[in-house]
């Protein structure tokens, strides 16, 4: 049988929040290997008898490969299990090269991110239509791990849309000045999200002025992500989609005659 190490998405924190297949293979898994330190353990605690589970909170990349070396030589499976997402800060393309170089097979199931359970908590859009259309998803610079020198908050805010920050609860004041300096109004809503989908979940808005005060005042400073934007409003002025419009054609339904010139009134195209 030929061994495999299989990177596991575990989502946001709550255990029935990781995909079918993720939670499939965690069960079938002969060793796990999970970070206590942002891993919900009820995300991995249904597997076989006999499993392995390995910490690897505490680990270093050098101290899991003997586990992926046994996946090689025993013809195992391997659960490497990432909290949210593992493409998203997940470190695991370094993991990839190695077992590239050690001969051994692996895949990636995806999992839920933060910031979607976080949109999700809040019941928002985070791609309103003529309001937000993209998603802006990054970290504020400065920290231990270098950016790339054309990747920062402040031109990143220019654009006005939705953005997600990860890994910057810890300096709530230098990124509140960052947003401000590139053009969000200090009214901008903002949605933070503490240990989303986790039993102890906290969730708070404010405005992107208060961002620094509110964090400071629940002491948050670590497990959480930040939204902002103006899709991120309470205020639910939402323009409607032309997708579900009765004007609008496409492929699968005509456009209503009468709703399409309502359409064109309005400057739109009922394609």
């Amino acid at each position: 049988m030929t061994g495999k190490v299989v990177f596991v998405g575990a989502g946001p924190g709550a255990p029935d929040l990781i995909t079918v297949r993720g939670a499939e293979t965690i069960a079938n898994a002969d060793i796990i290997i999970w970070a206590s330190s942002l891993v919900n353990p009820e995300v991995v605690a249904r597997h076989k008898e006999g499993t392995e589970l390995i910490d690897s909170a505490s680990a270093s990349l050098e101290d899991i490969l003997p586990y992926y070396e046994r996946a090689r030589d025993e013809g195992i499976l391997v659960a490497r299990v990432h909290t949210g997402d593992p493409s998203i800060y997940g470190a695991t393309a370094e993991q990839r090269q190695v077992l590239d170089e050690m001969g051994v097979p692996y895949e990636t199931i995806p999992g839920v991110s933060a910031f979607s359970a976080a949109a999700a908590m809040s019941d928002v859009e985070i791609t309103l239509p003529e309001v937000s259309q993209s998603l802006i998803l990054t970290r504020l610079e400065g920290g231990r791990t270098p950016m790339p020198p054309k990747e920062n908050v402040r031109d990143f805010a220019s654009h006005g849309t939705t953005m997600a920050l990860y890994l910057s609860a810890a300096r709530s004041k230098q990124l509140q000045e960052e947003l401000l300096a590139g053009g969000y109004p200090e009214d901008t809503p903002v949605i933070i999200g503490y240990q989303v989908t986790w039993p102890d979940q906290f969730m708070v808005r404010c405005k992107l002025s208060e961002l620094e005060s509110t964090m400071k005042a629940h002491k948050l400073w670590k497990h959480t992500v930040i939204l902002v934007g103006p899709a991120l409003s309470e205020e639910r002025m939402v323009k409607r989609s032309h997708l579900y419009h009765p004007g609008f054609r496409h492929e699968y339904r005509p456009a209503d005659p009468k709703a399409a010139a309502d359409l064109r009134d309005k400057g739109a195209e009922a394609l």
